[in-house]
């Protein structure tokens, strides 16, 4: 029951978040997107480094 709701909380909280604020909502997900980029690429230095 709590975990449906805390779905449902933070799904109604983005559709807010995007709908009044979309300038700051499209910083936060590039945000997300290029710390996701760096931890790819982190991950195949890594890889490349093992095997090198």
């Amino acid at each position: 029951m709590v975990k449906k709701v805390l779905t449902w909380g933070g799904i109604a909280f983005l559709v807010f978040f995007i709908a009044y604020r979309p300038d700051s909502a499209a910083d936060v997900f590039q945000s997300l997107g290029s710390t996701v980029g760096d931890i790819a690429r982190g991950f195949g230095d890594f890889f490349t480094g093992l095997l090198a």
